[in-house]
């Protein structure tokens, strides 16, 4: 989703990007239009939402290597899934959000096990 915000905004499409559609169908120039946003903002939130993703999936590979940083991990985690909503994928459709939130919280409170001798 996020790689699809970043492609409609790279080509001006959006609210205020001025964008007519092809064949003209709201009459004028037919072709990509760069009105006053001119489509930066799609762009962005895309690249956002492919960086935020990446950040917490790289906090997840992390936890599992350095369980001993369990809390750091897991702030980065909830962090990044609560800012992934500003992102082109509005938080994975919601999907994304709701696990990394789960995933978060459980290492933040997680309790290593001692072993018993």
């Amino acid at each position: 989703m996020s790689i699809m915000w970043s492609w409609m905004g790279s080509y001006g499409f959006g609210m205020m990007s001025g964008f007519r559609g092809w064949g003209e169908m709201m009459g004028g120039y037919p072709g990509y239009g760069y009105g006053m946003m001119g489509g930066l903002g799609l762009g962005v939130f895309g690249i956002l939402g492919l960086i935020f993703g990446t950040i917490v999936i790289v906090s997840a590979l992390m936890l599992n290597r350095k369980p001993e940083q369990h809390s750091t991990w897991g702030v980065l985690i909830v962090l990044f899934s609560v800012l992934s909503i500003l992102g082109g994928a509005m938080g994975g459709f919601g999907l994304g959000l709701v696990l990394g939130l789960i995933g978060g919280i459980l290492s933040i409170t997680w309790k290593p096990t001692q072993p018993k001798t």
